[in-house]
């Protein structure tokens, strides 16, 4: 398909998603490391990822807990900056925070730890993060949290495991590990969006983790519409009422300019 044709088929879903944005009642969108990588925060399982330089066996809660030698990569991991150092919130960002402002916007549920769905102006209460937020770092004697700046730059400063300062209990960095459970309470919360909304956007997820993924099967179940945007293929495609191949920071400027003409009638 020559570039001008993909330009103007790009541009028509758009418009079918701005549409269907301002005609539903509750909006709903989903957010995976897809969005995050044009903010130049690496991705775990694409090639090149992550998962490709170290063994995610050694990264388990499991191994957090019981092994010091893991402990300590986890925190020379963690601490180097490398996952989310200077991240910025970019362009797709930036459109979901416009669609909260023009009243379109329930809730975000995010894989992503990297606050920048916060940072871009969306409320704190609107946003679910079902792995956790990397800026904080928790005890887990007596459960109080340091900012997670604090902790790697004492990890920098020579600490190989960081302790509370008040009990000397454990400190582990406020996200969910392979092998951890979800919290419950933003799993409860995000699944009940999820079953309310009638419109739920997949946003640069692969939808291959579990139980983050069952989050849009749940709105489809309810008779929500289910929009996808993402690069490579997802296990709900043919469900997808739309399904846009383009990066993320794109189409959803678009389709937040589209959104707003609507509401401004423009």
């Amino acid at each position: 398909m020559k570039t001008e044709d993909n330009n103007e088929y790009l541009e028509s879903q758009v418009e079918q998603v701005a549409e269907l944005i301002v005609n539903a009642r509750r909006v709903v969108v989903f957010t995976g490391a897809g969005i995050s990588t044009e903010s130049g925060i690496p991705d775990f399982r694409s090639p090149g990822g992550i998962w490709e330089r170290f063994d995610p066996e050694e990264f388990t809660y499991q191994q957090f807990l019981s092994n010091p030698e893991s402990r300590k990569k986890h925190w020379r991991l963690l601490g180097s900056g490398r996952l989310h150092g200077g991240a910025e919130p970019n362009p797709a960002h930036y459109a979901i925070a416009e669609l909260e402002k023009l009243g379109k916007l329930d809730c975000v549920i995010t894989q992503n730890v990297d606050n920048l769905h916060q940072r871009a102006g969306v409320p704190e209460n609107k946003v679910f993060e079902l792995h956790g937020n990397m800026q904080w770092t928790v005890c887990l004697g007596c459960g109080r949290r340091y900012p997670f700046a604090d902790v790697s730059d004492r990890v920098a400063g020579g600490e190989q495991e960081p302790a509370c300062e008040v009990c000397r209990g454990m400190l582990k960095p406020d996200v969910v590990m392979f092998g951890e459970q979800l919290p419950e309470r933003v799993f409860r919360e995000a699944s009940r969006h999820s079953r309310q909304c009638d419109l739920f956007l997949v946003i640069g997820s692969s939808l291959v983790v579990t139980p983050a993924a069952y989050m849009p099967v749940y709105a489809v179940d309810a008779g929500a519409g289910l929009v996808i945007i993402n690069l490579s293929e997802t296990p709900m495609d043919r469900q997808a009422a739309v399904l846009i191949r383009a990066k993320a920071g794109e189409a959803m400027s678009r389709i937040a300019r589209g959104v707003s003409k609507r509401i401004n009638g423009e």
